[in-house]
């Protein structure tokens, strides 16, 4: 460990002594000098927030403005306004010009925490930020200039993001011109002793109390632990022992009764969390289910009606079992269309399949494949109707959040009606 990553930690309070730490700590240093554009990644919980402000306090805008903003934190509807300003009556309630925070930390650092929440429009807006500096105000049509420093982080994993459309590729190399990935608790094993120390004495100092400790047993046992929720879950158990247990020498079985228990499927939990907190493949999956459960009984639907309709014209044979042996060839390559025929007519045929006739009328087109998109408008459109327009109730039949239904609605351009 140098003296200067030593001095990092004594300044922030940064506990622990683990080599993927110092590296992380290192780069953050290297890096700092420059203006390039740094991504912090990692789990929730691991202490992304420490690096940027690393970053700008030993960089040359170390005496201008830093400013965090939470983007998860800020609604879609205002997020633009929040961070590029508006003018004077843009928007209901816009009584006066505001500036945003891309032009208040001019000349500063601007720390982008939870960036995979910004809406794409937004991501548009922030891309053109960091390729030319310039920015536009809502409800102006003056660009104007900005000179910011940008760390953005996020505990999303972001390729994944882009694949699902929710992130763009081009920001994403734009952010991540340095990366640095904070290490998750257990990861840096030898640290969680150290830091469940830290958190008891803090206690004890505020609350004038002695402090707990643990014994070796309870050290190992705290070390071998998973901590899904990392540094604030270890510090949350910490808070609690303290508060609660009058012994002031923590065993194994007194540590058991605040540590939830993860079995086999934690490591799964973890994996699930770098994916993405808010679960956006797993909606989409769950989705695309619905609208193939709908699929089938539309087409159940449409062989009971054929059926009926067979049996009503007065026809020998049942139906054909699969619907698709009604339906011409794609081999054939053009459209067919169903010939009205009276029931005697209907008996000169072998079988109900030849009562479809060639249409003379008809133009050749290529069908257009379906995509997943196609897909996913159908099932948002028939999900509105069927709460007569009520988002919430739409999102909550289609398994997502408000905010993703009118994220999708933007995107997919459905009119609401």
């Amino acid at each position: 460990m140098t003296t200067q990553i030593l001095t990092v930690k004594q300044r922030f309070g940064i506990i622990g002594t683990s080599p993927l730490l110092d590296r992380a700590l290192d780069v953050a240093l290297r890096v700092a000098s420059t203006d390039l554009t740094v991504l912090v990644t990692g789990e929730s919980g691991v202490g992304k927030e420490f690096f940027p402000q690393v970053i700008h306090a030993y960089s040359a805008r170390k005496h201008n403005k830093y400013i965090a903003v939470n983007c998860a934190a800020i609604p879609e509807g205002t997020i633009d306004s929040e961070l590029f300003g508006h003018e004077k009556g843009a928007f209901t309630g816009a009584l006066e010009a505001r500036k945003g925070y891309f032009e208040e930390a001019d000349g500063g650092t601007i720390f982008l925490d939870e960036v995979a929440e910004l809406p794409l429009p937004t991501q548009a807006r922030l891309l053109r930020v960091l390729q030319t500096g310039e920015f536009i105000r809502v409800g102006s049509s003056k660009v104007q200039k900005t000179d910011v420093r940008v760390v953005a982080a996020t505990n999303m994993d972001l390729q994944q993001a882009i694949l699902s459309g929710r992130f763009r590729e081009d920001l994403y190399y734009r952010l991540g011109t340095v990366p640095i990935v904070i290490p998750a608790l257990r990861e840096r094993r030898e640290d969680i002793p150290l830091l469940f120390r830290k958190f008891a004495s803090d206690v004890a100092v505020q609350y004038r109390m002695p402090a707990v400790t643990l014994d070796a047993a309870a050290r190992e046992m705290l070390r071998n632990y998973y901590w899904r929720g990392n540094i604030r879950q270890l510090k949350n158990v910490a808070e609690q022992i303290s508060a609660i247990e009058q012994t002031r020498e923590i065993t194994p079985e007194v540590l058991a009764k605040y540590l939830p228990h993860q079995g086999a499927e934690a490591p799964m939990a973890a994996a699930q969390t770098m994916a993405g907190d808010d679960a956006g493949m797993s909606t989409e999956r769950e989705l695309l289910y619905k609208v193939l459960f709908d699929m089938r009984s539309d087409i159940n639907d449409l062989k009971r009606m054929m059926s009926e309709l067979m049996q009503e014209a007065g026809l020998r044979r049942e139906p054909p079992h699969d619907i698709k042996a009604l339906l011409p060839s794609p081999s054939q390559g053009a459209h067919y269309a169903p010939t009205r025929y009276t029931p005697r007519e209907y008996e000169k045929y072998d079988s109900p399949s030849e009562v479809y006739a060639e249409s003379e009328d008809v133009t050749e087109e290529v069908p257009r494949e379906r995509t997943k998109a196609d897909v996913q408008r159908e099932q948002i459109i028939r999900a509105l109707k069927h709460n007569n327009g009520r988002r919430r109730e739409a999102a909550a039949e289609l398994f997502m959040s408000e905010r993703t239904l009118y994220r999708k609605i933007k995107e997919l351009g459905i009119e609401d009606n």
